[in-house]
């Protein structure tokens, strides 16, 4: 048991290198999520006549997106209107 300890021994990382990973692994959630955002639109592109779930989706996709620090607060307010205005017309 204590062989094991010393096997595993931690090494010391740079910050510089150790932000650069994390920036890479931020970087490759942060392509998903939009990612998946892009396929609930998609979704509501192709939404016949129920259109109220699929708004109410992607609006949640958004605000989670925003909580998530992938979008900001001003881009998600202005896609949801977008989404709505062109939405609106088709109702």
């Amino acid at each position: 048991m204590a062989d094991d300890k010393k096997k595993k021994a931690k090494t010391k990382v740079p910050t510089a290198v150790k932000r650069e990973i994390q920036s890479e692994k931020r970087k490759l959630l942060n392509k998903a999520f939009r990612s998946k955002v892009n396929t609930v639109i998609k979704a509501l592109n192709t939404a016949g006549a129920d259109l109220a779930p699929k708004m109410s989706a992607v609006y949640s996709m958004m605000d989670k997106g925003v909580k998530k620090g992938v979008f900001t607060q001003n881009k998600a307010s202005r896609f949801k209107s977008r989404i709505t205005r062109r939405f609106a017309a088709k109702a």
